[in-house]
């Protein structure tokens, strides 16, 4: 397949022997002289979008497809002289793999900040996997692929992990209180945190068919002091756990014989009174605590463990795009039709104000010092 011949007419198509390239340029050398006429392939997996003169023209699905150009066989050549025999009509096609890419792996790089209720701040690792897969060729190309002659599977999961993390931090800081409330809750948090990403995918095209939390793990020396805290939750408090060890130590008083196991015992028969009185009032039920919750949206003070306010109804547990509002802008836009901003402009990221770390734009929460963002 030649794209830069005197004579013929291209036939142009591509094959993924490995399955592992998400878009591959044809010519790979850079742009070519497709001529007028020549005949473009794609499979039923794929989709090929067709630049001309520096512009995505046209975006193809399955068939075979006729291209039009100016590039004429051997006059184009003759008139191309001025240009050292290089006709300035140059044309390049990107096959995009719209196939579903599985198993593409997620994980924090280094530990995300993370304030928790009851063990203040600590890092946590988190792992899992994803399912994306190619749904607007034309911008999934202008948005990421760029110019690169091949954009492998590996370079879109790097970016897109980093991606997860950051709005994973998010969904931390607005959803979970503490990490010991964790277990149980991977399912309920993959569902949370996939209507969270879609934004963020479509932005460039993608979609996010699947996403699975493998695990959350804090340091070890968390890890530990989660460990002791559910081993004096088989006990009310610590002073049960002393009464059980009088108790034992009780039992085995009564057994030994002579004066000396006598005296124990008369002295741990002194004792009995005051250890089933504390058992009595350590056994009474507490009076919950008056709750200071309050509604986010309506400010009225509302139960501690309601999950929708009483009071107004909300809820307590909780070819391009424009950057700023996200709709989605007809082709060569300079403005967005709906809130006016300028097409070309990226958002910017958010920067933290209390560690100066940039955010991805959108962030609630900072994903360097786990600070809640202004």
């Amino acid at each position: 397949m030649g794209t830069n011949n005197l004579f013929f007419l291209e036939v142009i198509e591509w094959f993924d022997d490995a399955g592992m390239q998400v878009a591959h340029r044809i010519p790979e050398s850079g742009s070519g002289e497709i001529k007028y006429g020549a005949q473009l392939i794609v499979r039923d997996s794929q989709a090929g979008v067709f630049f001309y003169n520096g512009k995505a023209h046209d975006a193809f699905g399955p068939g075979r497809h006729t291209l039009t150009t100016a590039n004429i066989p051997l006059l184009t050549k003759i008139l191309s002289v001025p240009w050292g025999l290089t006709s300035p009509l140059r044309a390049e096609v990107y096959f995009v793999n719209m196939k579903v890419f599985p198993n593409l792996k997620w994980g924090t790089k280094d530990p995300v900040a993370f304030k928790d209720s009851q063990l203040g701040l600590i890092r946590l690792r988190a792992f899992g996997m994803f399912n994306v897969r190619v749904t607007q060729p034309v911008l999934f190309i202008n948005s990421l692929v760029g110019t690169d002659k091949v954009y492998p599977v590996e370079q879109l999961e790097a970016y897109l992990s980093n991606i997860i993390v950051s709005r994973l931090n998010d969904l931390f800081g607005d959803t979970l209180d503490s990490i010991v409330n964790l277990p149980g809750r991977y399912d309920e948090m993959s569902e949370e945190l996939i209507m969270r990403l879609q934004r963020d995918f479509s932005a460039f095209g993608l979609g996010l068919t699947a996403l699975y939390i493998s695990s959350i793990t804090p340091p070890s020396d968390v890890q530990k002091a989660i460990d002791d805290r559910s081993r004096l939750s088989l006990f009310d408090d610590l002073n049960k756990l002393v009464q059980m060890k009088t108790a034992m130590a009780m039992e085995k008083a009564a057994e030994a014989r002579g004066e000396a196991g006598a005296g124990i015992g008369m002295g741990l028969g002194l004792m009995v009174p005051h250890i089933f009185s504390q058992v009595y009032q350590t056994d009474r039920p507490r009076r919950p605590s008056p709750s200071s919750a309050s509604c986010p949206d309506c400010r009225q003070a509302i139960p501690g463990d309601a999950r929708f306010c009483p009071y107004c109804g909300h809820q307590i547990i909780v070819m391009d795009r424009c950057p700023s509002c996200g709709k989605n802008l007809p082709a060569h836009a300079k403005f967005c039709p709906r809130c006016g901003e300028k097409a070309g402009d990226k958002a910017p990221p958010k920067p933290c104000t209390h560690c100066g770390y940039e955010n991805l734009p959108g962030s609630g929460y900072c994903n360097q010092c786990g600070e809640k963002l202004s």
